[in-house]
């Protein structure tokens, strides 16, 4: 075997056991909470020592991170693909699909949100921005709902109004607190997006 296929096989092992660390973090966040992840029930999983973890990911962030980030291009991919024909409809369905979504990956969306850097550090750019391309996915029906507004403010009320849905699934689903059955969520969300859109000037239909 001569260097380049050593160096190969080498690259797809330490692939395979970032996958793997990944995974298995994602199915305890998923199964437990974030605040019950703990590094060193990773690497047990995984079959490897925590030093290992560290050298993969940095640090403990970079292994949360590495999860979230898979988390939001998996909820991006549910909002991308909700039929964008009738503007008002989109929004309904963009709460819809947010909701479902919520209700089957409640853990790992409350991750995305809930987790915070060591020594208050910044979070990487990256993971911000899809974050917000997520978000935005509510500006393109808003701008055929209210043709002729100031495009800056069009985009804050998107980014305004995918933050009142997401404050509603979350608070909703909160066991702890004030869950709601998921069907009455629905209702909920629909007829906060008609009273918004009403006090915007858009008629119901």
């Amino acid at each position: 075997m001569n260097n380049v296929q050593v160096e190969s096989l080498r690259d797809r092992k330490k692939l395979q056991r970032r996958t793997l660390l990944i995974e298995i973090a994602r199915g305890l966040i998923a199964s437990k909470g974030l605040r019950s992840l703990k590094i060193r029930d990773v690497a047990d999983a995984a079959g490897c020592s925590i030093g290992s973890v560290y050298n993969e990911f940095g640090d403990f962030d970079g292994l949360i991170l590495s999860v979230n980030r898979e988390t939001v291009q998996a909820l991006t991919a549910r909002l991308t693909a909700v039929p964008a024909d009738d503007p008002g409809r989109h929004l309904h369905r963009l709460a819809d699909a947010y909701l479902a979504f919520a209700a089957e990956h409640a853990n790992l969306l409350r991750s995305l949100f809930e987790h915070r850097m060591e020594n208050d550090r910044p979070f990487p750019e990256d993971i911000l921005l899809m974050v917000m391309k997520a978000f935005d996915l509510m500006h393109a029906p808003l701008v055929r709902l209210l043709p002729g507004r100031d495009g800056e403010e069009v985009a804050l009320l998107a980014r305004m109004m995918f933050s009142a849905v997401h404050g509603i699934i979350s608070l909703g689903l909160e066991e702890r607190m004030v869950a709601v059955p998921p069907d009455r969520l629905r209702e909920q969300l629909a007829q906060f997006i008609d009273t918004h859109l009403a006090g915007l000037g858009v008629p119901h239909k």
